[in-house]
């Protein structure tokens, strides 16, 4: 049996910089947590996983350079033995059961306090999974079943089909009863899937899959 260190390195990657130093200065405060390296885009995440090896890499859903979940298999080319957990604004289960498909091990939310943060940072690098306590609830309710075309999440072909109808981004949100920065998020992360080249050919999308009806 392997044994447990008794400090886990951890690489944090988030691209927005204060929030990584908010994330960097709760681990570095913990005696058996160490934060060995950062990043802040979807390249700079593979170089530091397969320069430090980490225990543990703390990754933000969506960063420049695509959708981070895209980078797991990579990531574990580099470094098979890192575990990952995803943090994240966005709490469609399509995105959970995404990250758990393509290797993550862990999925919180930025809301997350602090203790469960490390609880679950802790468990996840000792080899355990972690679901935010609210989405693994929601996961156990809703099972899985067919959804929107291309990879889309629910809430994606959602905000897709508002944005092809011409609302902007604060009409979404009220529509939608969440903050302006989340649906900023989905419309990055919607970009990144889609990499549509103008407007009318994102209109053109929704309309040809359905995703303008009332």
């Amino acid at each position: 049996m392997n044994e447990v260190p008794d400090t886990f390195e951890v690489v944090v990657a988030d691209d927005h910089p204060v929030v990584r130093s908010g994330l960097c200065r709760v681990l570095e405060e913990q005696a058996d947590l160490d934060v060995v390296g950062e990043a802040a885009d979807a390249e700079e995440v593979v170089r530091k996983v397969s320069a430090f090896k980490p225990d543990l890499l703390l990754l933000d859903l969506i960063m420049p350079g695509g959708p981070t979940v895209d980078s797991i298999p990579e990531i574990h080319r580099k470094s098979e033995d890192t575990r990952i957990i995803i943090l994240t604004m966005l709490s469609d289960l399509d995105h959970v059961r995404e990250a758990f498909r393509v290797g993550a091990n862990g999925f919180l939310l930025k809301e997350t306090p602090t203790d469960t943060l490390l609880e679950a940072v802790r468990k996840v690098a000792k080899g355990g999974t972690y679901v935010d306590p609210a989405l693994g609830a929601r996961l156990a309710r809703e099972p899985e079943s067919v959804g929107p075309p291309d990879g889309l999440s629910r809430r994606e072909a959602e905000i897709l089909g508002l944005v092809a109808l011409g609302l902007t981004n604060q009409e979404i949100a009220d529509k939608l009863f969440i903050s302006v920065r989340t649906v900023e998020a989905h419309r990055t992360h919607i970009q990144q899937k889609m990499d549509f080249g103008s407007r009318a050919e994102l209109v053109r999308y929704a309309l040809d899959h359905g995703l303008t009806d009332a």
